[in-house]
């Protein structure tokens, strides 16, 4: 048994021991990535703070500060707060539709200005979804969440803000909520033949989904990445670009400051969605490879985190945030090889932005805090609280 097991219940919620719960690996790990984010966006602006790095860095130190407070709270508020979080987000994201409110960027009208803060609402529906369904299966037995007609209670929930992003058009995070929905019904124990059966219903509805449910320039996206040399200076300059940074790197990199796609700005959108494609030109493999361990390291380190809570609703809670923050790792990775389309998913904690880093932040206060209080068992109710 560990030390933290043999402790008494009461000493376990003094500040100090829950202090040294905190998996500080997992940290560590986090402010490396970020540390690499800030040195990036100092290079690629030419060796400024401005406009990107110093932004990066405040945003960053103020995360993680929200995130280890965040790691302290006790799984019950979270538990709590999980209903009625993700109906206030929903409520957000519906506002974008029908007030004015909400504003167009990059081709979406997929941005809330509040005056005081403008937020993108998408990005904070997946932590609002990942608790709601937490909560549901935490409430349910495992017959329920192998097969039942109960499932359409989490499908809903999935569905419901799955369409409406995707309405604004923002695909990327459309995608993110929908992948990341259906990796925690199949972790909360979905039965084989229903996952079997719907992986077969979306491959054979994609297909006239792009041609028929897509607007041109989003189908445009589609088509050229499956030969982007068909429109080089076109939609298939983006994904053309980041092949060159890719490759052109070699094995060492060209040295930190020093890469021609980035700094000339060949490279589209170099801060955020193609970042990861300026590390290989700076790094190489070497750099861009040890990135990736950092990243593999931080996703299996936070299953193992949710594989020790005592709680079902821990367990789902904290599988689900690793499993949207890998998401994100495997979609933008893919994006700038040009192995997917580009669909504006960034690289999460090393991409330029507010939105994006206080999502990630917030997810990992979550799974510090079922590390931190692993032996608490919450109980199981229907009500709302």
């Amino acid at each position: 048994m560990t030390a933290s097991a043999l402790t008494r219940p009461g000493e376990r919620d003094r500040l100090s021991v829950k202090v040294s719960e905190i998996d500080w690996t997992f940290v560590i790990l986090t402010c490396v990535v970020a540390g690499a984010s800030v040195a990036m966006l100092y290079s690629i602006a030419g060796g400024q703070w401005q406009p990107w790095a110093a932004d990066q860095l405040t945003r960053f130190v103020f995360m993680l500060v929200v995130m280890l407070g965040l790691a302290l709270v006790h799984p019950k508020w979270w538990f709590r707060a999980a209903y009625p979080m993700y109906g206030l987000l929903l409520v957000l994201v519906l506002m974008i539709e029908l007030t004015p409110l909400g504003y167009v960027a990059g081709g979406a009208r997929n941005w809330l200005n509040l005056g005081f803060i403008r937020i993108q609402p998408a990005e904070f529906v997946k932590i609002g979804l990942v608790l709601a369904l937490a909560r549901w299966y935490h409430n349910h037995t495992a017959q329920e969440a192998r097969f039942s007609w109960k499932l359409i209670f989490p499908a809903a929930m999935i569905g419901i803000p799955f369409l409406l992003v995707a309405k604004q058009p923002d695909l990327g995070s459309a995608m993110i909520i929908g992948l990341t929905g259906a990796v925690i019904m199949f972790l909360a124990g979905l039965s084989w033949k229903v996952v079997a059966t719907g992986a077969a219903a979306a491959i054979a509805v994609i297909p006239p989904f792009v041609m028929f449910g897509m607007k041109e320039y989003q189908r445009n996206r589609v088509l050229t990445f499956l030969d982007p040399a068909s429109d080089p200076s076109g939609t298939g300059y983006n994904i053309i670009q980041s092949k060159i940074a890719l490759g052109s790197g070699g094995f060492l990199g060209r040295g930190y400051g020093l890469g021609s796609q980035s700094q000339l700005e060949f490279l589209p959108e170099r801060q955020t969605d193609f970042i990861f494609s300026t590390v290989a030109e700076e790094f190489g493999f070497v750099g861009s490879f040890s990135l990736l361990v950092c990243y593999a390291a931080i996703i299996l380190i936070g299953f193992r985190i949710a594989s020790l809570s005592h709680s079902h609703f821990g367990r789902i809670a904290a599988s689900g945030m690793m499993a949207f923050f890998a998401l994100f790792v495997l979609i933008n990775g893919a994006m700038v090889m040009g192995l997917a389309p580009v669909v504006g998913v960034p690289m999460p904690l090393l991409s330029y932005g507010g939105s994006s880093m206080m999502t990630i932040m917030i997810g990992f206060g979550l799974v510090l805090s079922t590390r931190v209080h692993r032996y608490s068992e919450l109980p199981k109710g229907h009500g709302l609280f």
